[in-house]
This record gives structure tokens, C-alpha cells and sequence, in this order.
């Protein structure tokens, strides 16, 4: 009977394997040949060896790009946590209109990061925008800067609008994590003399281990391979100072070198794997101690 079993599972598994074998390591190995061709997308391919990922470092602007990408990630994926963290614990308490105040918080997440961010360029471009209008009638437009004037100014509004959208789903991981702590555990840190700061580090914190390591993964994973949000806000201007890897693999398909943008692709993917294997195998360190 145990045999069956086994079987079964087995069997009802295979739809499964073949899905994720057809659309993810199908197009992997398809995409690891491809990087080392100089395909244009239209003629034949021809083997060019490393030369792809030779090119790229060697490329000002694609080394730019990583910078970006980077600064960009580090920045958004703390900024999530902080951020989703603190609104966890704020909804995880009781008020009145609870409920509204978590619908709010995670309703821009619904909203795809392309329109948002046409939505916030139109709130927030130089000149025109509607906020620097607003400021001109109060007569304070000189409090308004071009926020599109420097590559520190631009990046950190990136981050911003990025934290402000996807905030709210980190939280509800957060949140999910801290209803499964049982107050017994609270209870019992308080009888023993903890006060909430203690509460905080030595119970809610370690708890939150899995809800952590979660949330830390797919941040990173969000943040380093972004492309809607610096697209519809910035189109990786001014000239190419916001532009992304992600961004820059699209241009360089388009524009006739669909193998060198393969090799910058896998590049992004190993750049993406690195942090997330780290982070997890110090967020498990962290959670057997």
C-alpha cells in the first residue's frame, strides 16, 4: 500500500515537473548557449565564446548600470523591511479602523509599478508636475527642486516610490508572522520582568525568523532585477544615470545584440543569486541560534 502511495505522489507531481522544466530550465540552458552568440536576433548565430560577457566588462555603461541596480536594491530591500515591519506591528495592535488602514497600505501593491509610476512622474515632474503647480500657488515653488537634476536626488525618489508601493505586502508577511506568535510567549516575558523593548528582541524578533527570511529573499529578488517603476518615472535618465540592468538588457536586445543581452542576463541572474543564497544562509544561521 505504501508502494501506491508513493507512486501516486509521484505521478501527480510529474505536471508540475514538466511545467517548471518547459518554462524555467528549458529556457535556462536555451539562454546559457545563446550568451555565448553574437545573434542579432535575425541571422544566424554564430559561437563567439566568451567574448559577450567580455564586452560587458568592459562597458562604462553597463558597469554604470550595476552600480545603479545596486544602489537601488540595497536601498529599496531595507527600506521594505524597516518600513513593513513597523506597519506590521502598528496593525497588529488595536484600533479602531483597522481594517481600512491595512487596505490602504497594501492597495498600491495591486497597482502595476508601470502606471504607478507614470502616476507619480505626473505628480512629481519638474516644472509641470502637479505638485510643483501646488507649490506655486502657495508661492513656495522654491521648495520644490528638480528632483531630477542629480543622480542622488533621482535614485532616492526611485526608492521612495518603490518602498511607498510594496511596503504593504512585505508587511502582510510581517504580520502573518506575528499572529502566529502565541501571546502565552508575551505573557510569560512579562511576568519574568521583560518590558516591550525586550519583548521585541528576545520573543517577536527571533519569531519572526521565517517571516524575515522570506521577505528579505523577495525584496532583493524585486529590487536588483527592477524595471517599471525606473522606466515609467525616469526611462533610466537623466541620459542613462537611473538606468537599470534590466533595463539595459531590453535596449541591448532591441537593439540587435539579443546574444550579448543573453550574457548580460545570466550576469544579472548570478548578480540576483548571490545576495539571496547569503541572506538565507545567514537568516538560518541566525534562526537555529
Amino acid at each position: 500500500m505504501r508502494s501506491k502511495k508513493i507512486g501516486l505522489h509521484t505521478f501527480m507531481a510529474v505536471p508540475a515537473f514538466v511545467l517548471y522544466g518547459l518554462f524555467f530550465i528549458y529556457p535556462l540552458c536555451k539562454g546559457i548557449g545563446m550568451s555565448f552568440t553574437n545573434w542579432d536576433g535575425l541571422h544566424p548565430a554564430q559561437f563567439v565564446g566568451l567574448q559577450n560577457f567580455l564586452d560587458f566588462f568592459h562597458d562604462k555603461r553597463a558597469l554604470h548600470d550595476v552600480i545603479t541596480t545596486v544602489v537601488f536594491a540595497a536601498g529599496s530591500a531595507t527600506l521594505l523591511n524597516v518600513v513593513g515591519l513597523i506597519y506590521a506591528l502598528l496593525m497588529n495592535s488595536k484600533f479602531k479602523g483597522k481594517s481600512f488602514a491595512r487596505m490602504c497600505i497594501y492597495m498600491p501593491a495591486i497597482i502595476s509599478p508601470l502606471i504607478m509610476g507614470y502616476i507619480w512622474y505626473l505628480l512629481l515632474q519638474p516644472q509641470r508636475g502637479f505638485v510643483y503647480h501646488m507649490m506655486l500657488r502657495m508661492g513656495k515653488e522654491a521648495m520644490f527642486p528638480n528632483w531630477l537634476g542629480s543622480f542622488g536626488s533621482v535614485m532616492l525618489t526611485l526608492v521612495l516610490v518603490n518602498v511607498w508601493q510594496y511596503a504593504g505586502m512585505t508587511m502582510v508577511v510581517y504580520l502573518a508572522g506575528l499572529q502566529s506568535i502565541p501571546v502565552e510567549l508575551y505573557e510569560s516575558a512579562k511576568i519574568d520582568g521583560a518590558n516591550g523593548r525586550q519583548c521585541f528582541k528576545y520573543v517577536t524578533m527571533p519569531l519572526l525568523g521565517t517571516s524575515i527570511r522570506i521577505n528579505i529573499v523577495t525584496n532583493i529578488i524585486g529590487s536588483l532585477s527592477v524595471f517599471d517603476i525606473i522606466m515609467s518615472l525616469t526611462g533610466g535618465g537623466p541620459g542613462y544615470q537611473t538606468e537599470s540592468l534590466s533595463i539595459y538588457i531590453m535596449r541591448m536586445c532591441y537593439g540587435s545584440k539579443t546574444g550579448y543581452s543573453t550574457a548580460v542576463a545570466m550576469i544579472l541572474f548570478i548578480i540576483i543569486l548571490v545576495p539571496v543564497l547569503i541572506s538565507m544562509r545567514l537568516t538560518r544561521q541566525k534562526g537555529d541560534d
